[in-house]
């Protein structure tokens, strides 16, 4: 079974080369980031002429999350990351495919920081970090764009970022008490040593000089770790024409193990 993750950075626009991805690598389950659209503008009909069904989570110009699986609708059982009823952000959603529990989700950037953002994006990670313990005891995945840079291994330069809020010790040790739970960042499992990177700004041919920042995750609880078989990044997908600025990322587990643990 195949579970990816993927901001689109605006489907609207990004449609296509989404289109395109879906045919060629047939993920039988993808969280997608940043739609920037509305909830009644998401390209369903386009989404379901490709075989796949779909839930999501819309918003106007901003944020909005979504999952989709590939030849069933996904059970719903979460929209909107609990813990604070005012908070309007399109940010998390979660559904059920196969008998596993996806979490998608957006976490805050939080720039310029310190300030306003970064305080919010701060409390939004406590927030999901109270719910992914609830999650543990489940099969359970947590897929999407993080805006966090785990260690110095997944930024290329890190000295430059000492100061952004995708690397502040803050979210750093948030990210670090949400894996201590039990949580496996699968990525990083398959590949203890190298710097792989899911992400290249536009700007300064980033991606020509491989000058990326790992910030994509998926997580795998603990009775989901064990089946994990392989985790990659489509990074070609980054490099194609008016292309995102993140790179789909994905796992493969070994589905016949789950059922036999």
């Amino acid at each position: 079974m195949r579970i990816a993750t993927f901001n689109v950075n605006g489907i609207g626009a990004r449609l296509p080369a989404l289109l395109q991805w879906l045919e060629e690598t047939q993920p039988d389950v993808v969280c997608l980031q940043e739609l920037k659209a509305p909830q009644e503008k998401f390209p369903i009909d386009a989404i379901q002429a490709a075989g796949y069904q779909a839930i999501w989570h819309g918003q106007k110009s901003w944020n909005g999350v979504a999952i989709l699986a590939r030849g069933q609708l996904p059970i719903e059982t979460g929209r909107g990351l609990p813990g604070d009823p005012d908070d309007s952000q399109s940010r998390y959603i979660e559904a059920m495919v196969s008998g596993i529990l996806i979490g998608g989700l957006y976490l805050p950037n939080g720039n310029p920081a310190p300030g306003p953002k970064f305080d919010y994006k701060l409390k939004w990670f406590e927030r999901l970090i109270i719910h992914a313990e609830k999650l543990l005891d489940s099969p359970a995945i947590l897929a999407g764009d993080f805006n966090v840079i785990p260690s110095e291994l997944d930024v290329y330069k890190p000295e430059r970022w000492l100061d952004d809020a995708l690397f502040r010790p803050e979210v750093r040790d948030a990210y670090h008490r949400l894996l201590a739970q039990g949580w496996t960042d699968a990525l990083r499992t398959m590949h203890p040593d190298e710097k792989i990177y899911t992400f290249w700004d536009y700007f300064r041919n980033a991606y020509g000089r491989d000058a990326g920042l790992r910030i994509d995750h998926l997580l795998l609880s603990p009775s989901l770790a064990p089946t994990l078989t392989k985790a990659e990044v489509d990074r070609h997908v980054r490099g194609r024409e008016k292309p995102s600025d993140h790179a789909p990322v994905w796992v493969e587990l070994d589905v016949e193990k789950r059922c036999q643990v």
